[in-house]
């Protein structure tokens, strides 16, 4: 058994302190919390922590040994996933919905434990509303963990009234946007891993299986087929260490410059511009940022966040920059008391369906709602195309991977006749 002190409040918001002796600091807050309390701060008492006799317990910290630049980096908390968030948000809503208080709610979360989200996020939210703020601004703290979008919703369901439902939605959106993610992630993932494979079987070949049969043909001193001498001269490329050194400096060097240019303003409004006007993975980012776009926005306003909040954090959770000046335009028309559609239509940026979907729920007064159906339309097109798109990548690769073994095949092929009727032909003569 162990001691620890604790410092609590009562509900009437008197302090008290006091000394408990329970196994662990997790028994010590349940002690606390069915005492009615709230707890503060729990520590453990001088010369109360029970050692086995022949243990020690020893902590080592492996960071303390890095440099402080890899240490900050290391150190630094990992910003949870979509589907990791909305976990989080399931269960703590779950929990005021059966009735608990939020402090409780929240205790509760710390022990109850989500992946991505650390215990000790649940703990400071505790702490911070036991000592009186509110559960957004107790969520501002830890912008690493809970976004803009994130606490302006709670923010308005706690004005509101209307905090359970509030999170229900938020966790409803980031399920949603998980899922689609995934989807695009997977159709995506799937044709470079074949092409990978692929291109490693035939360096694989050409590097340690294809010498075998070239030195049989370069001994000969015969003619060979052209489709033959290419590809000798690719394999004694791909072996020559010099040749493979330049290509990785090129490569390097290559990458240095594309890195440079991504992170410029101009840089990365060119590539941001090239990738929605590419042939098939362009329609597949265009369709997932407009059903971005509308599905946050509608999220946002459906929750009671005025629009022109709702446009700045949307147009922060978008990834690319050519819709985010279109957003920052469209703000600025807002707040000139123009309507949405009008400035999103003089943006040239996004589709007129959308924009008239937008009018029309601007006439009958049901924006979000609007916007709700632009998210659906664009998300049910986003998984026809990315169905259409795997029809036709799959057979492509295929046929791909085909031709480049039968120019393989072909080529020792070829060669191995030319050189075997030769063979027969200076036999014949003699």
């Amino acid at each position: 058994m162990a001691q620890f002190s604790y410092k609590a409040r009562k509900r009437s918001g008197e302090t008290v302190s006091g000394l408990i002796e329970v196994n662990d600091r997790s028994a010590a807050l349940a002690q606390i919390d069915r005492m009615g309390l709230f707890p503060v701060a729990v520590e453990a008492a001088k010369g109360g922590v029970a050692v086995t006799p022949g243990k020690a317990a020893v902590s080592i910290s492996l960071t303390k040994f890095l440099p402080p630049a890899l240490r900050e980096i290391a150190l630094r908390p990992r910003q949870p996933s979509m589907q990791e968030l909305a976990t989080f948000t399931q269960q703590f809503a779950n929990l005021l919905k059966a009735g608990m208080p939020l402090t409780t709610a929240l205790n509760s979360m710390a022990y109850l434990g989500s992946k991505g989200i650390p215990t000790e996020v649940s703990k400071q939210l505790r702490q911070d509303v036991t000592e009186g703020r509110s559960l957004s601004d107790a969520m501002a703290k830890q912008p690493v963990v809970f976004a803009d979008m994130y606490v302006n919703m709670v923010r308005a369901g706690e004005q509101s009234g209307s905090l359970q439902d509030v999170l229900r939605r938020l966790a409803e959106h980031y399920e949603r946007f998980a899922e689609v993610r995934s989807r695009v992630q997977s159709a995506l993932i799937y044709p470079v891993i074949v092409m990978l494979v692929g291109f490693g079987m035939v360096i694989v070949f050409i590097v340690f299986i294809l010498p075998t049969f070239l030195s049989l043909f370069t001994g000969m001193n015969a003619q060979l087929p052209l489709s033959t001498q290419l590809l000798i001269g690719i394999s004694d490329f791909l072996r020559n260490p010099l040749y493979l050194l330049t290509m990785a400096l090129v490569g390097v060097a290559g990458s240095i410059v594309y890195i440079r240019f991504r992170a410029s303003e101009v840089g990365r409004r060119v590539l941001d511009r090239w990738k929605l006007k590419l042939p098939i993975f362009g329609k597949v980012m265009r369709l997932y940022l407009f059903g971005q776009f509308a599905r946050t926005l509608g999220t946002l306003m459906q929750n009671g966040v005025s629009v022109l909040t709702a446009l700045k954090i949307t147009e922060q959770v978008l990834p690319n920059v050519v819709l985010k000046e279109a957003i920052a335009k469209t703000r600025e028309a807002v707040t000139d008391g123009k309507t949405l559609a009008q400035p999103l239509a003089r943006s040239q940026v996004f589709p007129q369906l959308m924009i008239d979907l937008i009018r029309i729920g601007e006439e009958t007064g049901d924006v979000p709602g609007a916007l709700r159906n632009v998210a659906e339309t664009y998300e049910n097109d986003l998984n026809i195309t990315l169905r259409v798109m795997m029809n036709l990548i799959e057979p492509v690769m295929i046929i791909g991977i085909a031709l480049v073994v039968v120019f393989l095949l072909m080529s020792v092929l070829q060669a191995m006749f030319m050189i075997t009727s030769s063979i027969g032909e200076s036999f014949g003569r003699r």
